[in-house]
């Protein structure tokens, strides 16, 4: 039997949904939590989320739980994340992707590389976040000659929050906002035909042609 074009077509298996949720929200909490600490001006986020003695704890225990997260999550997608001749097409399109032009787009697949260059900021400034983080969480067991460059840990923890701030932004701002049925998809885990010819045409053909085949056995 052939597929209508009104049968949703599976995106997200619940495992990727649920890691992504994990890391999504753990990520938030994080970026509250370390402005409450970051400026006097922000602590009263710190009111909002327990206390200041609660979020001193839990903050670093979050971070472990985001990194747990993300790890996860690249067992499941680095092979969706490599690099393809595809991705450098639809970057040398990019700008009618800010426009909101898909329909003009070269094709992608499961996956574009805005997708992927977003995961591979937060992957790597995840590592970043971590090894600082360490740094700053448990002094007593860092050797005298890293307290030296402590600082330094400090600055760079900064960068990697600032960093991967401006690319959650981005990332939430696309999926609620400028690709409709983004957020439906992750919510659920289902997206329309008409959706994924239009936003990820490499991937659709590709489950396309596996039903097809599949129809023919």
């Amino acid at each position: 039997m052939t597929p209508s074009d009104r049968d949703p077509i599976l995106r997200y298996s619940f495992e990727e949904r649920l890691t992504h949720w994990i890391v999504g929200l753990a990520y938030l909490y994080l970026l509250l939590s370390g402005l409450a600490l970051f400026t006097p001006h922000l602590y009263w986020l710190a009111a909002v989320l327990g206390g200041g003695p609660t979020v001193r704890f839990w903050h670093p225990w979050m971070g472990i739980l985001f990194s747990v997260a993300i790890l996860w999550m690249h067992r499941i997608w680095h092979a969706d994340m490599r690099a393809t001749e595809a991705d450098r097409k639809w970057n040398q399109e990019i700008g009618k992707y800010v426009q909101n032009r898909d329909a003009e787009m070269p094709p992608a697949g499961r996956f574009n590389s805005g997708q992927k260059q977003f995961y591979w900021v937060m992957l790597w400034g995840m590592f970043l976040l971590l090894v600082t983080g360490i740094v700053m969480w448990l002094p007593e067991y860092i050797s005298r000659s890293w307290m030296a460059v402590r600082p330094v840990m400090v600055m760079l923890h900064e960068i990697g929050a600032l960093i991967t701030l401006g690319a959650f932004i981005i990332h939430v701002y696309m999926g609620l906002f400028v690709v409709p049925g983004g957020f439906d998809a992750i919510a659920h885990g289902y997206v329309s035909r008409k959706w994924a010819q239009t936003h990820h045409r490499l991937w659709y053909n590709q489950i396309a042609g596996d039903e097809q085949r599949e129809s023919h056995l």
